[in-house]
């Protein structure tokens, strides 16, 4: 009896082995996480190809994880539910649990979520609707962090007001341009 396969071949459904090679598209929208396209051929990653209409392409090859070994996604966390830990907690003044605003409150970055907190379609249209331009897939992830930093900040100011709910006031403002001065150079 065979052992469990790993996953299956994205084009022709055929199982692949716990530590056998794969490919996968080189194109980004094919290795997003919710699409997760893996071929077991580069034959079968070719089959591919006139579906998605890529302009340039290519087969990048891996290796499945072995059996019971969890995958490393590439963002170098482990694919499994994240937790939340508490470090370096001291007991919070008055004998209760500490809260955001105390310094004991620490969490651990590696156990933070690294999803994407934007509506990527959404942000893409409104770049296109502005300014006419594409949109990269990384300026996800960059976007995504400086969101992350927002909210951290917004969890400081509501724990410094003594609050377990971060509110809009909380969120720092974004800076301004500065004006124009009015006059012209020529």
């Amino acid at each position: 009896m065979m052992a469990k396969a790993w996953t299956r071949c994205s084009s022709c459904k055929e199982p692949i082995a716990h530590g056998a090679s794969y490919y996968v598209c080189s194109v980004s929208t094919c290795n997003r996480k919710r699409t997760g396209m893996v071929f077991c051929t580069v034959s079968c990653w070719e089959a591919h190809l006139p579906l998605m209409r890529h302009k340039d392409a290519g087969a990048v090859e891996h290796r499945a994880p072995a059996e019971g070994e969890a995958e490393v996604s590439e963002t170098g966390s482990r694919d499994a539910p994240s937790r939340r830990r508490v470090v370096a907690v001291e007991s919070a003044p008055g004998g209760g649990d500490p809260s955001p605003g105390d310094a004991a409150f620490e969490v651990e970055d590696d156990d933070l979520p690294r999803d994407v907190l934007v509506v990527v379609s959404k942000l893409k249209k409104y770049i296109r609707a502005r300014s006419g331009m594409n949109t990269s897939d990384h300026v996800t992830e960059v976007l995504s962090d400086h969101l992350r930093s927002l909210c951290d900040e917004a969890i400081r100011n509501a724990g410094r007001d003594g609050r377990r709910t971060v509110l809009d006031r909380d969120i720092p403002e974004p800076p301004r341009a500065p004006a124009a001065s009015g006059v012209k150079t020529e």
